[in-house]
């Protein structure tokens, strides 16, 4: 099982991290003319070529690449979606002058485009304007601008229509009514305004927001429309007129039905998970609760919607526009396919008295294996 990978450092090696299911190729990618430093983990490839994000961070590091590229492949396997996992991250501040910025990614774009095993979307740091520059480089993306063909699914709330899906399936197994439920969003940006707004729509009322800088809570509810105005316009959550302003870490121990982590990793851990007030956890961020933390949370009863369960509907938009498929294709997939996971996962756990993400695992390690016993060799690996 992947809960002591799940805990790795930025000192882990590719050896310390590799199993039988990858990962197939790890790439260190070192421009010094450019300034460019990233890396890319391709995981698995036995269902077809890897869909993964491409991350821009300051701190990110090959452990933390790693994790996101076995979520990425238990992410696709699980949707039934004809690709492996796979994941980039470029070592930098996405804040940097947007010249500074096409200059570095296109040089990434440079530097992978020979992987053809690795098909690059939009992640925390990337749009979709980016993943245009890598198309224009290489030949492949997607989330691409609608511009030039795409489905952008940051812009649709791809991925925070996939959570509401699993948070309506969810929902029912812990008994809350999401009609009135109270909802918290740690990191109030592309998929965390997205999915407070389809919530909003079915009735739940966010309480609290949170970004980089701050949070803000109100017990009567946020306003969703004013507070992605002050975001849309540089501003800070905590800059929301007539909201509280709390310590963003804070938020983790707010008081409330639903809890959705939209960042950074590991935001709930052995540290923190006993702050928790929630009753439901439905991950929006890949790997967002460590292992232990979500053991701990399964024997107080909290439960917790694994990330690459609920998260997946911006994979999933991105594989029905890569085999041209359209927008109401897309939405109508990622709700059929994040419901029917969903309920599976949750079912498996409860029959098995096991944690979710045990359950998760389990489901599309099984998924997985059936596709690595059709290919030479048990995997197939990049070009």
């Amino acid at each position: 099982m992947m809960s002591d990978q799940r805990e790795s450092t930025m000192t882990d090696t590719v050896f310390d991290l590799a199993d039988d299911l990858g990962p197939a190729a790890v790439i260190h990618i070192h421009r010094p003319a450019v300034g460019l430093q990233a890396i890319l983990v391709v995981d698995n490839v036995a269902a077809g070529p890897a869909i993964g994000g491409v991350r821009m961070a300051p701190d990110a590091s090959l452990g933390e690449c790693f994790r996101l590229a076995r979520a990425m492949t238990f992410k696709n396997a699980a949707a039934g979606l004809p690709h492996g996992g796979g994941k980039s991250v470029i070592i930098a501040d996405p804040g940097m002058q947007p010249a500074r910025k096409q200059q570095l990614v296109r040089a990434f774009a440079c530097a992978i485009s020979p992987i053809a095993d690795y098909i690059p979307g939009p992640d925390m740091g990337t749009d979709e304007t980016a993943m245009a520059w890598i198309r224009d480089e290489t030949g492949r993306a997607v989330g691409l601008p609608r511009e030039i063909g795409g489905i952008p699914l940051d812009e649709i709330g791809a991925t925070g229509r996939g959570l509401t899906a699993a948070a309506e399936v969810a929902c029912r197994h812990a008994g809350i009514d999401l009609a009135g439920a109270r909802v918290a969003v740690q990191g109030f940006g592309s998929v965390g305004r997205h999915a407070a707004r389809f919530l909003a729509k079915r009735g739940a009322v966010l309480v609290a927001a949170s970004d980089s800088k701050g949070a803000v809570i109100d017990p009567d509810g946020l306003d969703i429309d004013a507070l992605a105005a002050v975001k849309a316009r540089g501003g800070k959550v905590t800059d929301l007129a007539g909201a509280r302003a709390i310590d963003r870490d804070a938020i983790v121990g707010v008081d409330c039905d639903i809890w959705i982590p939209a960042a950074r990793p590991d935001v709930i851990r052995a540290d923190n998970v006993d702050t928790v007030r929630a009753k439901l956890i439905v991950q929006g961020a890949n790997i967002g609760v460590t292992a232990d933390a979500e053991r701990t949370l399964h024997e107080r009863g909290v439960l917790c919607v694994p990330d690459f369960i609920a998260n997946a509907g911006g994979v999933i938009c991105a594989s029905v526009e890569y085999h041209g498929g359209s927008e109401p294709q897309a939405l109508a997939v990622i709700d059929e396919k994040i419901r029917a996971n969903t309920e599976e996962v949750l079912e498996r756990a409860r029959d098995d008295g096991i944690v979710p993400r045990e359950a998760a695992e389990a489901m599309a390690q099984e998924r997985v294996r059936r596709a690595m016993a059709l290919t030479r060799f048990g995997t197939k690996l990049p070009s």
